[in-house]
């Protein structure tokens, strides 16, 4: 479900400036374990699919060197002002490029870059969720917006005064994974025209049962995911994104993603699992006939999650989980575009 319009990446490069990096306020997300696995290189090309606020960015960059080069992706507008700030004093060349990953991505290849990492953070960063007037946070009342592209046209009252009433239960079904889509749905409908969230989230705790408004957090969590989802059509984008940042990789190259629920989490394990599978021949084979050889060694055998002391500091990064893979060869057919 691809719901925001596609526009041409818009891109500058900075060569390189003297300075070091100080650190910011915003907490990326399992930073250390992200570097670490990695394992960046003085000279070397990393590519940041979603720069956010640029606490991964920072990490990497120090790695880098003057030699090596950092492009950064983000659709968000208000992440290109950050990242004009993080390049004046980063110790590595820079670039950024205004598009979602996959467009970035795309425009990358496009150029015949290859990268020795490609990372990606998946979802919200914490600075929209707390932009009160994006409309991110059911915590407090703000327009419906919830675009991460504030250029794009659609957004989340779009969504809820303009849909139908089955397909916006299918949308909190399948990316909310909520259980009373279907009576949320319908109170939406009934209470149509929707123009702030708290609007919303009154219209959602009105379609559920009494009881399935206590317990697993906020009564309108889910719901808010997956109307996010919907508008920012973020599914669909990662699963564009997944083969191009593997193409995109030279061999020997690495990468890594964090996800914050299964919606994510799955897709980008499943991909992984996929590229580290060798033989393919049907199990009633005796031998291997086909030749088929892996083009991934798994990094993380289970998904890396936050210790303790992460946590506390940072309680939203609870539901992280960190995957990521050494490219061991190139596909045989040249890789999906």
């Amino acid at each position: 479900m691809r719901l925001h319009a596609a526009r041409i990446p818009i891109s500058y490069s900075r060569e390189l400036q003297p300075g070091s990096i100080e650190p910011m306020t915003h907490l990326p997300v399992l930073a250390p374990e992200l570097t670490s696995l990695l394992a960046p290189e003085p000279g070397q090309t990393a590519v940041d699919c979603t720069f956010g606020a640029g606490g991964h960015a920072r990490a990497i960059a120090a790695q880098l060197g003057p030699s090596g080069m950092l492009i950064a992706i983000d659709r968000d507008p208000a992440a290109e002002g950050r990242f004009a700030e993080f390049a004046v004093e980063a110790p590595c060349r820079t670039r950024f490029i205004g598009a979602d990953f996959a467009e970035g991505l795309r425009a990358l290849l496009g150029e015949g870059l290859r990268a020795e990492m490609v990372y990606v953070d998946l979802g919200m960063s914490s600075l929209q969720v707390d932009s009160w007037e994006r409309g991110f946070s059911y915590s407090y009342d703000a327009p419906l917006d919830m675009r991460m592209d504030t250029r794009q046209d659609f957004d989340a009252a779009n969504l809820v005064n303009e849909w139908p009433e089955a397909r916006i239960s299918q949308v909190l079904r399948e990316f909310g994974e909520e259980r009373c889509a279907g009576g949320i749905a319908r109170e939406i409908v009934r209470r149509r025209p929707l123009s702030t969230t708290s609007e919303l989230v009154a219209a959602i705790k009105a379609g559920m049962p009494t009881a399935a408004r206590f317990g697993g957090g906020h009564p309108a969590k889910r719901s808010f995911q997956a109307i996010r989802i919907a508008v920012n059509g973020e599914l669909d984008a990662l699963e564009q994104a997944l083969p191009l940042a593997w193409e995109l990789l030279a061999v020997g190259g690495r990468f890594g993603a964090i996800s914050f629920h299964s919606l994510e989490d799955r897709p980008v394990k499943r991909f992984l699992a996929e590229k580290a599978r060798g033989c393919i021949c049907p199990p009633e084979l005796p031998v291997c006939v086909c030749g088929h050889e892996p083009e991934a060694e798994l990094l993380t055998r289970r998904a890396v999650s936050p210790g303790p002391d992460e946590t506390e500091a940072n309680p939203r990064s609870r539901s992280a989980h960190l995957r990521a893979a050494l490219k061991l060869e190139d596909a045989p057919t040249g890789g999906a575009v």
